[in-house]
């Protein structure tokens, strides 16, 4: 987990050996229902793969999902306990500084790569001025997939801050550390990362704080809503934009796009094309990547994906693959919130906002089929699922 955000190659390594050692000597994952639910959603992947439009494409992204299914079986030993959770989710914490640097490198003082190792095994993606322009991006290819990744990593600093019985030495470097992410992610110049960032507040510092904190927030948020939204009546709303910073209010109310984005490159009219494939091939889906293939010719506009998991699974893989799978992490969730985690220690606060944060992630992007994010995503799904124990 440490090596993870800096190179999925060099992580990849010691996680497959530690898969192959959770694995040795445990019972058949078939008697946990959740791992029977998996074998299902693979093989519904699997025997979708046979007609798919996509051809060999189908069969190459059934890598983004059945290596994980076995994962989420063979990680368990290792997050069996909170103890556990603390260790890797602060593992992750320290394994992001190089994504900060790299970063404010990029920004500040002209970084740039790529640089590769190993025959291009490792790569580490760095643009001279960020990507997209002005953008922070550092070890990741584009901003918003870097402010996914800082977004998980942000409940497990503020839990490292929050945490009890620490030396003002150590809650020093836990400062300096979060108030960094903190800057990171606001260079990102991501929205869905601003949003997290303030979600994850509550989360982490738990139900004690809500007396004071959501009052708090919910006013700020409103300031800023009024600076940003369109309708707002101009006077309430220069006063608005007086307290707000422009790289804010600019950025949420789409200010430099203004006229000039074309309506088939929007979310909202991916997701109108992605519902019409999936009605033409809702039980076993089109097949990975299909949408990359069939979005240009209906509307010349390139896009990998819907910026949607759910609705890229079902154009993919079938509505019941998506149902399926969405359900399974919604269960995840529910369940760590009833076994206690976001009402318990720091850490195991932390562990269920980070999930929840980047489940909320995929409703408006991909940043999975980035393999770092995937990796660390099926990590955070497994601790939910031995959530419980002490």
């Amino acid at each position: 987990m440490l090596l993870l955000a800096s190179s999925a190659f060099l992580a990849a390594l010691p996680l497959f050996l530690a898969l192959l050692l959770g694995s040795r000597g445990r019972r058949s994952p078939l008697v946990d229902p959740a791992h029977r639910l998996l074998l299902l959603v693979a093989g519904l992947m699997v025997l979708g793969c046979f007609g798919a439009s996509s051809g060999w494409l189908a069969w190459v992204g059934l890598g983004n999902w059945l290596p994980f299914f076995w994962a989420f079986w063979g990680y368990q030993p290792y997050l069996a306990s909170a103890a556990a959770r603390r260790r890797v989710g602060l593992w992750l914490l320290v394994g992001t500084v190089p994504v900060i640097v790299t970063g404010l490198g990029q920004l500040w003082w002209g970084w740039s790569g790529p640089f590769q190792q190993l025959g291009g095994l490792i790569i580490w993606h760095l643009h001279r001025g960020g990507n997209p322009e002005g953008r922070l991006s550092g070890l990741f290819d584009y901003a918003n997939i870097a402010g996914s990744w800082l977004v998980l990593a942000w409940p497990f600093a503020l839990a490292a801050l929050l945490q009890p019985r620490l030396s003002r030495p150590a809650r020093l470097v836990a400062l300096l550390l979060a108030a960094s992410l903190v800057a990171a992610v606001f260079l990102t110049d991501s929205r869905n990362a601003w949003g997290a960032l303030v979600l994850a507040l509550p989360l982490v510092i738990g139900p004690a704080s809500w007396g004071w904190l959501l009052p708090v927030l919910l006013v700020a948020l409103a300031v800023i809503a009024l600076a940003s939204v369109v309708g707002v009546p101009t006077p309430l709303q220069l006063q608005a934009r007086a307290l707000v910073p422009e790289a804010i209010w600019g950025r949420l109310s789409d200010l430099h796009f203004a006229g000039a984005r074309p309506l088939a490159i929007t979310r909202l009219a991916q997701w109108q094309t992605a519902v019409g494939l999936i009605a033409e091939r809702p039980w076993l889906g089109w097949g990975a990547a299909a949408f990359s293939i069939i979005y240009p010719l209906r509307t010349g506009h390139w896009h990998g994906h819907p910026h949607n998991l759910p609705i890229d699974l079902a154009v993919s893989h079938g509505v019941l693959v998506a149902l399926l799978l969405v359900g399974f992490v919604l269960w995840l969730l529910l369940r760590g919130a009833r076994l206690g985690m976001p009402s318990g220690p720091v850490f195991e606060r932390a562990w269920w906002a980070a999930a929840l944060l980047l489940a909320a992630l995929h409703a408006t992007d991909i940043p999975f089929y980035d393999s770092r994010i995937n990796i660390a995503g099926w990590v955070l799904l497994v601790g939910l699922r031995m959530a419980g124990r002490p």
